[in-house]
């Protein structure tokens, strides 16, 4: 029954697979998943954990993929280029090219100042002052 009925809603609802708006205004995704909070919609927590899951997942890829030189750093460090990633996309990550020079020599010190010498920083001053300091110790903040 519920192969059938996922088939016959599929149909019927569509599968949509960004937000929008349906017919009656509301904010929805997927197979007719409502997530409008004016209706009561949105997603459980269990939920959210599985989509962020899966964007570390992608990011982590992306970003080895792109810089492979990174699965040498130790996990503390690497989170930082993958927090980075996570906010500002890879290709932002990549634009920081003085500081993943240092990261990549292993000057986490000096690494973390560039961290901090940046218009991100000033966009997210408290992220940006806990990335540099996880950076330079290697200790997660």
């Amino acid at each position: 029954m519920k192969n059938e009925l996922t088939k016959q809603l599929r149909r019927d609802e569509d599968e949509v697979l960004s937000a929008y708006q349906d017919h009656l205004g509301y904010w929805t995704i997927g197979v007719g998943r409502l997530i409008d909070k004016r209706k009561g919609g949105g997603i459980t927590p269990e939920e959210s954990a599985y989509l962020l899951n899966n964007d570390i997942d992608k990011r982590q890829a992306e970003l080895l993929r792109r810089a492979p030189w990174m699965e040498g750093l130790d996990p503390a460090r690497f989170g930082v280029m993958l927090n980075m990633a996570f906010q500002m996309g890879v290709d932002g990550l990549l634009g920081f090219q003085n500081t993943l020079a240092m990261v990549k020599a292993g000057d986490y010190a000096g690494a973390a100042a560039g961290m901090l010498n940046s218009k991100w920083a000033t966009q997210t001053p408290a992220r940006a002052q806990r990335l540099s300091v996880q950076m330079r110790s290697g200790v997660w903040q």
